[in-house]
């Protein structure tokens, strides 16, 4: 019987349980020995992000100062100064520098315009969530707290939006200590990112991002699968983007497939999930298609199409969205060059059972 997917998962090892190489157990005092290195190299990734980490927030804080000095009151003047150094930063350092993120380095410096009161322990990206905050003593509250308390970016983001700061004001002081535990709960923290993961880090230093990172080995097969199963349609597709990052506000967005079909002349979107399809999954692939439409695509182009994939085992299913489509271009036009959703459906069913297959043999030769 083939597998599920959280099967095919890995899986945790309990609590008090060694691992294993190769079939054998490890004795206790190798096990030691591992853990002490692993703490080395922990350690040693947790000061080089610090490093990095700091040197950038410092270097943005610096960016917006030289910015806001040079443009003032001069709005005009500061929308083509901005375009100028968007156009020749990203030319020498890369895509981190669009005008967007230069609004947000002027308006980081706006918000926090004394350097030496920025916390060593904050991300840019706990940053990005402060700036929202338009109340002072508020932002500063959530500040020192998130500093203070280690928070990850994603609990500072829970705290904020769930209104910790107004119900730790309005909680009775023997139950403080409960509210202030229950991010543990609701947003527990996990592993950090570190340099390699964390898309800013990437941005600033101009490398590129590990586009496997994002998917499991199931998605990677199927993925792959399907890039090449469009690409040999012959029907106008062309590959652009695996893993395509929209970051809207500060959180991190990640498309699984983007071609575009020059005989449609227009994007097309593909996102994959090989779980239970959700309400929130397919609107998600309308988001998608919204941002390509207002942020990539050119005045020439046509409506982006999105395609939302679902490969779980009990439900494999295809399905188009296109938002914009005002002449009915989706049944008109689009389908002559594209695989029905029936097709896709069939594809993806093929494939999966196949790979599970796979996946099924190496695990039972590796035993």
């Amino acid at each position: 019987m083939a597998k599920t997917k959280k099967e095919l998962a890995p899986q945790p090892r309990p609590k008090g349980v060694e691992p294993e190489v190769r079939g054998s157990p490890l004795a206790p005092s190798e096990n030691i020995v591992y853990q002490n290195i692993r703490t080395v190299l922990v350690t040693a990734r947790q000061k080089v992000y610090s490093a990095i980490n700091s040197a950038m927030v410092g270097a943005y804080w610096e960016v917006g100062r030289q910015i806001e000095e040079a443009v003032g009151d001069r709005a005009e003047y500061g929308k083509g100064l901005l375009q100028y150094i968007s156009r020749e930063l990203s030319a020498e350092f890369g895509k981190g520098f669009t005008v967007r993120n230069l609004q947000a380095m002027r308006q980081f410096y706006a918000v926090f315009p004394n350097t030496h009161a920025l916390r060593a322990e904050l991300s840019w990206t706990h940053y990005r969530l402060l700036m929202r905050i338009d109340n002072e003593p508020r932002r500063e509250f959530y500040l020192k707290e998130c500093a203070e308390s280690n928070w990850s970016s994603r609990q500072l983001e829970r705290q904020i939006t769930s209104f910790y700061y107004e119900r730790l004001l309005a909680t009775q002081k023997e139950g403080k200590e409960s509210v202030k535990n229950e991010i543990q709960t609701t947003e527990p923290k996990t592993e950090p990112d570190y340099v390699l993961k964390d898309p800013y880090i990437l941005e600033f230093l101009d490398l590129n991002e590990n586009k496997k990172y994002h998917e499991n080995e199931l998605e990677q097969a199927l993925i792959d699968n399907l890039q090449k199963f469009l690409m040999e349609l012959g029907k106008g597709f062309s590959f652009v983007a695996r893993q395509r990052r929209i970051t809207i506000e500060g959180d991190h967005y990640y498309v699984d497939l983007v071609f575009y079909n020059y005989m449609l002349k227009c994007f097309v979107v593909i996102d994959l999930k090989t779980g239970k399809l959700s309400y929130q999954d397919i609107g998600q692939i309308d988001f998608y298609v919204r941002y390509f439409d207002d942020q990539i695509k050119s005045p020439e182009d046509n409506p982006t199409l999105g395609i939302i994939l679902c490969a779980d085992k009990n439900e494999t299913m295809a399905k188009y969205s296109v938002l914009s489509d005002k002449d009915n271009l989706l049944a008109s036009k689009y389908m002559l060059y594209l695989p029905t959703e029936e097709e896709l459906k069939k594809e993806l069913e093929r494939e999966r059972q196949r790979i599970e297959s796979k996946l099924e043999e190496d695990s039972d030769s590796v035993k």
